[in-house]
């Protein structure tokens, strides 16, 4: 098995483990979102976390799709080439969400 057919089949188990964490938590898993966490308690309370654990638990779920599929069709054709796709697909859907500005990133879910 090649080494992209592995790192795919590993990081679909990885973040498929984190949207079960996330699923289980509900919004207290909120906490664990990059940016979020470094927000002060006050300015925290002022977010849907419900929502925004329900969405990161989504993304994980794509993510690991996205990978999963990719290792397993690489198992499938003998190619480690299908691993190699699914990881550049993952990398610009990534990519595509990461938002370096808090604004952006938690805009949507400010309570109104």
């Amino acid at each position: 098995m090649a080494a992209w057919t592995a790192m795919c089949g590993g990081g679909s188990v990885i973040f498929l483990g984190m949207a079960l964490l996330f699923t289980v938590l509900k919004g207290k898993a909120a906490i664990l979102i990059s940016g979020f966490n470094t927000m002060p308690e006050e300015q925290r309370k002022r977010y849907d976390t419900e929502r925004m654990s329900r969405d990161q638990r989504n993304a994980f779920i794509l993510w690991a799709v996205i990978l999963g599929s990719g290792s397993l069709l690489s198992v499938m054709t003998s190619s480690p080439n299908m691993a190699v796709a699914s990881g550049i697909i993952w990398l610009i859907v990534f990519l595509r969400d990461v938002h370096l500005d808090e604004e952006k990133a938690f805009g949507r879910y400010k309570i109104k």
